[in-house]
């Protein structure tokens, strides 16, 4: 599974109320949720932003509330993926969850800077840099993983296992 956008970088330890501030949370509706994403650290961004570009931070993405709405206004925005050094934990599940791909690598994370044009692949945990012609490891992502985010998250997976084993 290859993605390949431009990059918005961000800084450490961007939480939760700053990819969707606590002031839309009256909402779960994907479309609406994108057009307020991360709008308290670059006001513009939904205007800036383009489907399947990548999100690039620092270290602790996600951190503050479990809320899903986070990974879903992202996903929602059309943000092909998350790079960033490190992840909340709660977020990581919910960004599986929701099906929006995101990997951990602190190299990728200092070395790629806003503008750049990446693409990863999740299957080998490869981050190439087009801009600068650097490549970056990280950690794959598990074949089972995989499988949510090509379902659309974890609800979908359920659904089309349940529709397979003729469950409704």
């Amino acid at each position: 599974m290859s993605i390949r956008g431009k990059v918005w970088k961000f800084g450490n330890d961007v939480d939760t109320d700053v990819i969707i501030p606590a002031r839309y949370l009256n909402t779960s509706d994907p479309a609406e949720l994108a057009g307020h994403c991360m709008e308290d650290a670059d006001p513009a961004f939904v205007n800036k932003v383009r489907p399947g570009d990548i999100i690039v931070a620092g270290k602790n993405f996600g951190c503050g509330s479990s809320r899903e709405h986070a990974p879903i206004a992202i996903k929602g925005a059309k943000i092909g993926a998350v790079i960033a050094e490190s992840f909340a934990r709660i977020f990581y599940r919910n960004a599986f969850n929701t099906g929006l791909p995101i990997l951990e690598s602190p190299a990728a994370a200092a070395g790629i800077e806003q503008g750049d044009e990446v693409e990863l692949d999740l299957t080998t945990g490869v981050i190439f840099d087009h801009t600068t012609n650097k490549q970056y490891q990280a950690q794959p992502t598990p074949p089972f993983m995989r499988e949510l985010l090509e379902a659309g998250g974890l609800v979908q997976y359920v659904r089309r296992r349940n529709r397979r084993a003729g469950k409704r």
